[in-house]
Parts: C-alpha cells; sequence; structure tokens
C-alpha cells in the first residue's frame, strides 16, 4: 500500500498513559518515516508532552478528548461516552478518517466498541482476538483469545482464514500451517463443531496448509503456525502461557540467589539468560489484533512501557500496509467458492453446497 494513510491513537488508554503512549509513538515516528497519527486525548495533558517530543510531534495531529474510559467502566456504560479518547479514536476509523486504531484502555469497551461502531467485514459472523507468542520454532498466532466465549464449526473456519491472513501479513509467512486446538489429536476426538469446522478444512483451499487437530503442547511446541481455537479455550490458554511464563522467571531468580555458588553460575550464564530474556520479552508480543472488522483495531497490553506501545503501532502499520482486511475478504471468498460451506440463510453450522 503506497498511499499514505492515517493511524488513530487512544492517547489516554493505558496504565501510564498518556506518557508511555507518546513515547511510544516518538519511537513508531522514528521506525515509519512519514506515518501519520491522530492523537485523541485530553489536550491539558496530552499537548505538553508532545511538544517536548521532536518526532512524535512532527507526525501527530491532536485532537482533543475530554473524557477517558477507565478499565473499571462496564462496555455498556463506554457506548453512552461519546466524547472520550478510545470512543473519537474508534469513530475516526468507522467515518474513515484513520485507517486503524491503537488502544491500550478497557479490553471490553474496546472489543464492544469496535464490534458495534466499526462493525464487521462482509461475510464475518464474528470478529476474533488474535497475538503472537513464542514456541520452540519460532512465533505462533493464536486466535480466539477471548473476544467469543462459544463459537461453532463456521467461526473456527473464519478464524482459521484470518490467522492465515495474519501470520502471513505479521510474521512474513508464504504457507502457513494451521491447526486446530482439540483435546487428542486424532480424528474422532472433540466435539461436533471442532470435527465439522475440520471437514471443511480438508475440502478447502487451505487443505494443504491444515495440519489437523493439534492439543495443549503443541502450541509452545510450534506444531503449526497458527492455532484456531474458541474464545474461551484461547483466553485460559493464553493466561496459562502467561502465568508458566512469570513462575519460570520466578524460580530461575530464586534458584541463581540461592548460594554463592549459584551466583557464580548466574555470572557466567548471564549473556546467555539475557538472550533468553530478549526472546520471550512480552514488549516483542505486544499488540492483540481484533480480526474481522472493517478497519485495523489493535489492542496493546495496559502495563506496558513505550517499546510494547511501539511495537503494537508496528502490527498496526503492517496490517495496513499489507491489506490485510482485503486478504481475508480474498481469503473467505476463495473458501466459500470451494463449497462444502454454511447456507447463508440456514445460519449456525449448517453444512451446504455453495452457489
Amino acid at each position: 500500500m503506497s498511499e499514505p494513510f492515517t493511524l488513530a491513537i487512544d492517547a489516554m488508554g493505558g496504565d501510564h498513559a498518556p506518557e508511555m503512549v507518546l513515547r511510544g509513538l516518538d519511537i513508531a515516528a522514528e521506525r515509519h518515516p512519514g506515518a501519520r497519527f491522530l492523537l485523541v486525548g485530553d489536550e491539558a495533558k496530552v499537548a505538553p508532552l508532545l511538544n517536548s517530543l521532536r518526532r512524535a510531534s512532527a507526525a501527530c495531529t491532536l485532537r482533543h478528548a475530554p473524557d477517558v474510559i477507565g478499565n473499571a467502566l462496564k462496555p455498556t456504560a463506554a457506548l453512552r461516552l461519546r466524547s472520550a479518547s478510545m470512543r473519537l479514536a474508534i469513530d475516526a476509523v468507522a467515518s474513515g478518517e484513520a485507517a486503524g486504531v491503537v488502544s491500550a484502555g478497557n479490553t471490553g469497551a474496546l472489543l464492544t466498541l469496535a464490534k458495534i461502531i466499526i462493525k464487521t467485514l462482509p461475510g464475518i459472523d464474528r470478529p476474533a482476538m488474535a497475538a503472537i507468542g513464542p514456541s520452540a520454532r519460532g512465533d505462533v498466532v493464536m486466535l480466539d483469545l477471548g473476544a467469543n466465549v462459544a463459537c461453532d464449526a463456521r467461526n473456527l473456519v473464519e478464524f482459521a482464514v484470518m490467522g492465515d491472513v495474519f501470520a502471513r501479513t505479521v510474521l512474513g509467512l508464504t504457507r502457513p500451517s494451521i491447526g486446530l486446538l482439540n483435546v487428542g489429536s486424532e480424528e474422532l476426538k472433540g466435539d461436533d463443531r471442532v470435527r465439522e469446522a475440520a471437514e471443511v478444512l480438508r475440502t478447502s483451499p487451505l487443505a494443504a496448509q491444515f495440519h489437523g487437530f493439534v492439543e495443549g503442547h503443541d502450541i509452545t511446541a510450534g506444531t503449526t503456525d497458527v492455532i484456531v481455537t474458541d474464545g474461551f479455550t484461547g483466553n485460559v490458554a493464553l493466561k496459562t502461557g502467561e502465568g508458566a511464563l512469570r513462575l519460570v522467571g520466578d524460580l530461575l531468580r530464586m534458584v541463581f540467589r540461592s548460594s554463592i555458588a549459584a551466583r557464580i553460575a548466574y555470572v557466567l550464564a548471564r549473556p546467555a539468560l539475557e538472550r533468553l530474556r530478549e526472546w520471550l520479552d512480552p514488549r516483542r508480543y505486544n499488540g492483540a489484533v481484533m480480526l474481522g472488522l472493517n478497519g485495523v483495531v489493535v489492542k496493546s497490553h495496559g502495563g506496558t512501557d513505550a517499546e510494547g506501545f511501539a511495537h503494537a503501532v508496528d502490527v498496526a502499520m503492517d496490517m495496513v500496509v499489507h491489506r490485510f482486511n482485503e486478504q481475508i475478504r480474498e481469503g473467505l471468498a476463495r473458501i466459500t467458492k470451494s463449497g462444502p460451506f454454511w447456507d447463508k440463510n440456514g445460519g449456525g453450522a449448517q453444512l451446504a453446497t455453495a452457489s
């Protein structure tokens, strides 16, 4: 995509906003010369910080928003707060003024506002939240991570299409492998919706990339590049993985502080441990994406720092530049034409021959 575009930025979202957001934009502006940002937030708090950051100041247009959607605010209440920074940033995407939005604010509010205001792409039943994580073989894409607690077979197939496009766009893979998360790898395992989704994928244009069923240990093993599951299971897996990483870090610190010999061993092992720390640095994986919407929506972790927020902006830039939504439309069109797929009038997981 050669044409210039603008990203809308929620300046007030996040535990350390607006300073973290603006410093992140300063880093992003250096990485992406010519990038333009519509920065939405409380002008009295944002303007002095923005004026002190040369690169961010040159790249940003500031729009005043007097209100903030706090983390404790329910999504229904957030819908009524029309002058909040998150709301105005999302409005800019819906109106076409911005190609995408990045926010580190209230996750539930962001999901709800995006689905209602920006709306889903034609042919997408439900949007999904996707993110990248580490594995033994490289980075892995996983979706859904909590946007949809319950999903049917059609949703899982759509997630596979979106996950394929996401992996090609953000990870640069030409033919990412795809796995359906299940309680076992055998074809007869799992419930009807998972087996039905697998049946469609095996006869679809994604058949050559479809690995089949994968289990929980396959996520970190890197068995496939894309892991597809419902939002309930995906969120549990995500939080379990985050907790496991923190546990490993805590145990390593305890071990290396346990004795003088252990402290000496730490000094010797420090270069390798630094490489491990860089590999598992959560800032590298910051930026969960709402897939399937009429615009790019990236959710940054609320507790991240400037470097992490800049990475979330990187993700949004990649998705716009590589025509992410257009590729999803093309992928869905190929799946639908290949048949069998879902009868548009039947809804749910009713299989029918595509016209």
